[in-house]
C-alpha cells in the first residue's frame, strides 16, 4: 500500500513539474515572440511629442534610443499632461500624442472636424495606477470605496467621508492623524483616470494638493508622513509604498503588479497610448511608422520594463503593428 501511494505522489509531483515547465516555456515564448527592431534606410526628419506626463520619461528614453539608430532624426518631447495631446495633434504642432487615458469623444470629434478622419490609437505599455503612502505608514491596503471617501467630496461609491488614518484602521499615534492628500492637475490623464475609475466621476476634495507632474506627487508623499497620493507605478521610490487595492469589501486586496494587471485582478491596471494622425487606406509617414515599430519591438519594450512599466503581450503588439499598415 505504501508503495502504491509513493507511486501516486511521484506521479503528482512529476505532473506539477511538467505544468510549471510548460508555463515557464509559454512565458518565455510570449516574450521571444516580440521581434527586435530592424533598422531601415531613408529615415530622417523631426518629430514633436506633446502629451502625457506619465509617459514623459518613456518617450524621452525611446527618443534617445531611436536617435542612436538614426542620428539625423530629432524628437522633441513635452509632457505636461494627456489633455495637451489632442489639441496638439489636431493643430499639427505634434505628430505623436502620448496619453495615459483614451481620448474623449469630443477630443476625437474636434480632430475629425479638422482632418476628416479619426486619430489612430496605438497601445505602447502597461501601467498600474498606484496609490502611494509614506514608507512608514502601516496601512495594509484600501478598497476603492475607501479611496473614494479619502479623495472625493461627492463620494459616489456610497461610503463615508474619511479624514483621518484611524478611519481606515491604522492604529496607535496614526489614528488621529489627518490624511494629507496629493494629486494631479486637471490637464493630467492620471487625474481623469482616477476621477473616473475611483471617484465614479465625482469631484475631488478641495484639500487635494494638485501637483504638476507624476514625480511631484510621489515626492510630496515621500516628504509627508501623513500623505497619500496617486501616480503611475513607474514613479515609485524607496520613500513610499504602493499599497494593495480591492475592488470592494468582498474582494481581496491585490498588489499593483503587471502580472495582476494581465490577469485582470488589479483594479487600476491601465494601458498607455500614443495617438497619431494616419489617413485611412494610406501609408503612415515613414518616420512615425518606424518610431512606433521601434516602440513595439523587443528593444522598445525592454525600455518599458527598465522604466518601471509593463511590456505588452506579444498578441497585443501584433494587433498594434497591424494598425500601422
Amino acid at each position: 500500500m505504501r508503495k502504491t501511494w509513493s507511486i501516486v505522489w511521484t506521479a503528482l509531483i512529476l505532473g506539477m513539474l511538467v505544468v510549471l515547465s510548460m508555463s515557464a516555456a509559454q512565458a518565455r515564448s510570449e516574450q521571444t515572440a516580440v521581434a527586435p527592431y530592424e533598422k531601415v534606410s531613408g529615415v530622417d526628419g523631426s518629430l514633436n511629442s506633446i502629451g502625457s506626463d506619465t509617459l514623459n520619461n518613456l518617450m524621452t528614453y525611446w527618443a534617445e534610443a531611436f536617435h542612436r539608430l538614426y542620428p539625423n532624426v530629432k524628437i522633441q518631447v513635452e509632457g505636461k499632461g494627456s489633455a495637451t495631446a489632442p489639441p496638439a495633434l489636431t493643430a499639427g504642432t505634434a505628430q505623436l500624442g502620448p496619453m495615459s487615458r483614451r481620448m474623449k469623444p469630443e477630443e476625437e470629434d474636434a480632430f475629425e472636424r479638422k482632418h476628416g478622419f479619426r486619430p489612430t490609437c496605438v497601445s505602447v505599455a502597461l501601467d498600474c495606477l498606484a496609490v502611494y503612502v509614506h514608507k512608514d505608514n502601516p496601512l495594509p491596503g484600501l478598497t476603492l470605496t475607501q479611496a473614494d471617501g479619502i479623495f472625493s467630496k461627492t463620494r459616489r461609491r456610497g461610503g463615508p467621508e474619511i479624514n483621518t488614518w484611524g478611519q481606515v484602521g491604522v492604529t496607535g499615534d496614526w489614528a488621529a492623524t489627518p490624511i494629507s492628500l496629493y494629486g494631479r492637475n486637471s490637464a493630467s490623464g492620471t487625474y481623469a483616470y482616477f476621477k473616473e475609475h475611483v471617484l465614479n466621476k465625482g469631484d475631488y476634495k478641495d484639500t487635494v494638493k494638485e501637483q504638476p507632474g507624476s514625480a511631484a506627487v510621489v515626492n510630496g508623499v515621500a516628504a509627508d508622513r501623513a500623505g497619500i497620493g496617486y501616480s503611475g507605478i513607474g514613479y515609485r521610490t524607496s520613500e513610499v509604498r504602493a499599497i494593495p487595492l480591492a475592488k470592494d469589501a468582498r474582494s481581496p486586496m491585490v498588489d499593483p503588479t503587471f502580472d495582476n494587471v494581465l490577469k485582470g485582478q488589479y483594479p487600476l491596471g491601465r494601458t498607455l497610448y500614443i495617438y497619431v494622425a494616419k489617413r485611412p487606406n494610406e501609408p503612415m509617414p515613414k518616420l512615425i511608422e518606424e518610431f512606433l515599430k521601434f516602440v513595439l519591438s523587443d528593444d522598445g519594450q525592454r525600455i518599458v520594463v527598465k522604466d518601471g512599466y509593463g511590456r505588452l503581450p506579444a498578441k497585443v503588439i501584433a494587433r498594434q503593428l497591424d494598425r500601422l499598415k
